[in-house]
């Protein structure tokens, strides 16, 4: 099981919802190419590279998106000749479409509708995704591109592998 799956057992042995909080979550899934649309019109888009979903928990700071950003940047998830993940995104010159999703965060222990009260409110979570963003730029990613925050956006994930990793700013 994952973090935020709707199976409380399993949230609760793995240590994802402590009394101390949640953290910054990065769904990293390497991609051939990806796309986010907004009423019809395409806001973000890469080739080669990485889609990060990023879910963004109140009380989260600069220093999280710091460490999340680094481990993105160098994380080793495409193949080198002989198959092996030892290529990062650095190497490879590939691109990081951002997306900001709450929903990351859901909270399924109890009924049937998830809870999302660990997120931070959107005008605390947008500054930190920018944050995060910038922080790729300056790290070298070749090519960073965004979704649009507080939309319902389309979100086209052509995943290569498949290749998914979850990132969790607080085990990193």
């Amino acid at each position: 099981m994952k973090p935020g799956d709707c199976n409380p057992r399993a949230s609760q042995s793995l240590g994802f919802f402590e009394d101390k909080g949640l953290n910054v979550r990065v769904l990293v899934q390497r991609v051939t190419r990806g796309r986010v649309v907004v009423d019809g019109e395409t806001v973000g888009a890469i080739d080669a590279g990485y889609v990060l979903l990023v879910g963004v928990s109140a009380g989260d700071d600069r220093t999280a998106a710091d460490r999340l950003a680094e481990k993105v940047a160098n994380l080793r998830l495409f193949p080198d000749e002989a198959g092996r993940f030892d290529r990062s995104l650095l190497d490879v010159g590939g691109g990081a479409l951002v997306v900001s999703q709450f929903t990351l965060l859901a909270d399924c222990r109890k009924g049937r509708r998830p809870s999302f009260t660990a997120a931070a409110r959107p005008e605390d979570a947008e500054p930190l995704c920018d944050h995060f963003v910038q922080r790729l730029r300056a790290l070298g990613v070749a090519r960073v591109e965004t979704g649009r925050f507080r939309t319902h956006m389309d979100v086209e994930i052509h995943n290569d592998g498949p290749v998914t990793v979850w990132l969790d700013s607080e085990t990193i």
